[in-house]
């Protein structure tokens, strides 16, 4: 399938490719429907991070794109979840590290708490996790820092967040 959307990295320089990262990512609804963000708030290599960010990461090896989303949201959020649909693929770069990112993007609904489990350097990056309206979330992309990494994610996941809300609107009628 072709991508939807294909973003160059226009914040660092570009010096080539070396390899691709196959990434799950989910708007992740509770039982109003409102979405899941994690706000991250960091400083790292990538320079000052003071954006939101959907759930999700790296597909594992052997790992189907259901089981790695399932995995993901477990993991980040701490809970169990049900695909809704497959929302499209959206390709990116992160020029600093030399990464091309292939992203498959779902919408899902949150199920039963469980525990949740970051990796450590999430610890650190995910400041808090917030549950807001699509139409909250769109307006905090569209207010969100617009340079660095930050202006990466806001480029790959504001149109996303704009076709999830059709999608939602489309299935209320």
């Amino acid at each position: 399938m072709e991508p939807l959307f294909k973003f160059k990295d226009d914040q660092y320089m570009f010096r080539g490719v070396n390899h691709t990262r196959e990434v799950v990512r989910a708007i992740l609804l509770d039982e109003n429907d409102n979405v899941c963000l994690e706000y991250l708030l960091d400083d790292d290599g990538f320079g000052p991070r003071d954006y939101y960010e959907t759930p999700g990461g790296g597909i594992k090896k052997g790992e189907s794109h259901e089981q790695a989303i399932k995995r993901e949201i477990e993991e980040e959020v701490g809970y169990t979840c049900e695909i809704i649909k497959f929302l499209g693929e959206v390709d990116d770069y992160y020029n600093l590290i030399n990464r091309k990112n292939h992203n498959y993007y779902y919408l899902v609904r949150r199920l039963k708490k469980v525990s949740q489990h970051l990796e450590e350097d999430e610890k650190i990056r995910i400041s808090k996790i917030i549950w807001v309206s699509i139409d909250e979330a769109i307006r905090l992309y569209e207010n969100m820092q617009n340079v660095l990494v930050g202006r990466l994610v806001k480029q790959r996941e504001l149109p996303i967040l704009k076709l999830a809300k059709t999608s939602l609107q489309s299935n209320n009628k």
